[in-house]
């Protein structure tokens, strides 16, 4: 696949900034009969209302300070970090694992003391006596959302094996409202789902590279502009 550099605002659209955002892609019996855990937003969100999505959102200032368990191998860093100051790239891990603790209440996570002022955000993970953990994510794909959007997010996209739950992977009872009906569906019926075309896209990604071992060969990117959208739709949806 073709990388794109992100483009310039169209003309007559307000700028919106973009903010970094992580996005988890768990995924159960890769080997066998593949199935990721989504759940759909809700129909007054400002961002994709009433669509089917993995957990994830933006990071927070206070994720580049968490301590963490682990951390993604040497190849992912290294990617993550062509477009993110160390900093961030740690802060991106750690917004990964907040955010699937926010909106489906499973952790990933490894037992552990936290240290120190617990930052608001990550009060109820810390109570759980676990440190946040990525050792075992895999990054796979990276995402600008199009100018003219009423939010825009730099979005960096995880698979990781639900193995790596901490406790039942069908346990949702920790889960914030943010995300309803959240379930582990098979990785190709998850395309009957009224999705966002980036996760069209990203889940033909996926299905390319769910049982492999290790880091992809590559990392696309992609942005939803005029010229790549109809390439963006037959791939995601083959």
């Amino acid at each position: 696949m073709t990388r794109v550099p992100e483009g310039q605002p169209a003309a007559g659209k307000t700028q919106v900034p973009i903010r970094d955002a992580a996005t988890v892609i768990l995924v159960r019996d890769r080997l066998s009969q593949p199935r990721v855990l989504m759940g759909k937003r809700g129909s007054r969100a400002v961002f994709m209302p009433s669509k089917f999505v993995f957990p994830g959102g933006a990071v927070d200032p206070a994720d580049a300070r968490v301590p963490m368990a682990g951390r993604v191998g040497p190849v992912c860093a290294r990617r993550l970090a062509e477009a993110a100051p160390p900093e961030r790239v740690h802060a991106l891990q750690a917004a990964a694992v907040r955010e699937v603790w926010e909106e489906s209440g499973l952790l990933l996570g490894a037992p552990g003391d936290w240290q120190g002022t617990v930052p608001p955000d990550w009060a109820d993970f810390s109570a759980r006596a676990h440190l946040p953990c990525a050792g075992n994510f895999r990054y796979v794909f990276r995402a600008i959302t199009p100018p003219g959007a009423p939010r825009r997010f730099d979005a960096r996209f995880f698979l990781v094996d639900a193995g790596a739950v901490v406790g039942d992977p069908d346990d949702f009872s920790y889960a914030s409202d943010e995300l309803s009906e959240l379930q582990w569906i098979d990785l190709e019926q998850a395309r009957s789902l009224d999705l966002p075309l980036i996760t069209e896209v990203v889940l033909g990604e996926v299905a390319d590279i769910v049982t492999l071992e290790g880091p992809p060969e590559c990392v696309p990117c992609f942005r939803h502009d005029d010229e790549q959208l109809e390439i963006l739709r037959r791939r995601g949806m083959r």
